[in-house]
């Protein structure tokens, strides 16, 4: 597990266990990232409104195999965009750059969830990261992919930023709540709430989902027919934010990619099923 030297005053310090140690100055901010296991790389690319607290169980899983990779995107967890930046996907997709690049990886495994997989999607083929395989986990690649509460966010920002704490608060908990097939433990839905909680918080939320539109993986897709690496889609049968045709259409758009649906799993797969998604992608990338 990533250690907590360092660790950011914004996570709960009874959340500090997966706070991630080390923190890598990036164009446009500072990012907080960690390593652990031995062995072929593996990236990690967490989604909204997760941190990279979701891989856990996965990562605990991989690192017996593999050498892993995981870092907080700008404005989420322990990361945070310098005054001005908009944590865009294609900053954040330019800062994944950066990051192979400082971890001295040649062609890593890059596996991303949510608009994870629309970061990993733009780094590859639009940043020229290279990579020895893709994993593409519910993931926001093919646009438009807003849900109906999204959208009301993206048209309303100024009054979910200034709607009073405590209301955000619960409507953000419902949102949370909704990720997943399995209910969360109360502990669990604290640790993902951590980072939006109070009026800083809050702030971080609304700025991250008014920061992102489809517009950034456009050129992606448009590249979709040119991916060489090894690709596989995993979605959650039960994922009633991307629902699983997405994954079907997002496999049917990429050169030999492999579609596996997990049942009873929802948008969060990794969270509802991490020994699936950990089995699934070892046998993706060799275990």
């Amino acid at each position: 597990m990533p250690t907590t030297a360092g660790a950011s005053a914004s996570i709960p310090p009874v959340f500090a266990a997966w706070s991630l140690p080390e923190r890598v100055a990036v164009s446009g901010g500072s990012v907080a990232a960690g390593v652990l296991g031995q062995g072929p790389p593996v990236v990690l690319v967490h989604g909204t409104p997760a941190w990279s607290y979701l891989w856990r169980g996965v990562a605990e899983r991989l690192a017996e195999h593999r050498t892993v990779y995981l870092w907080d995107m700008l404005g989420y967890g322990d990361s945070h965009p310098a005054p001005g930046v908009a944590p865009t996907i294609a900053r954040q997709a330019a800062v994944l750059a950066e990051l192979v690049e400082h971890w001295g990886l040649e062609a890593p495994a890059l596996v991303g969830h949510d608009i994870g997989g629309g970061v990993l999607a733009r780094a590859h083929l639009v940043e020229g990261v290279a990579a020895s395989a893709l994993g593409l986990v519910d993931a926001a690649v093919l646009g438009p992919w807003n849900t109906p509460f999204t959208d009301h966010q993206q048209r309303y920002a100024e009054a979910y930023r200034t709607m009073p704490a405590d209301v955000f608060a619960d409507l953000a908990a419902l949102r949370l709540r909704s990720a997943t097939r399995t209910p969360l433990p109360d502990e669990v839905a604290a640790a993902y709430l951590a980072p939006w909680a109070g009026r800083r918080g809050q702030r971080r939320w609304v700025d991250q989902v008014a920061a992102v539109h489809h517009e950034d993986t456009r050129e992606a897709v448009r590249r979709m027919d040119a991916v060489a690496a090894p690709t596989l889609v995993l979605w959650g049968e039960q994922d009633t934010w991307l629902p699983p045709e997405t994954g079907e259409r997002l496999a049917a758009a990429i050169p030999g990619a492999r579609l596996r649906t997990v049942p009873d799993a929802g948008h969060f797969l990794p969270e509802d099923a991490p020994e699936d998604v950990a089995a699934a992608l070892l046998e993706h990338v060799g275990s």
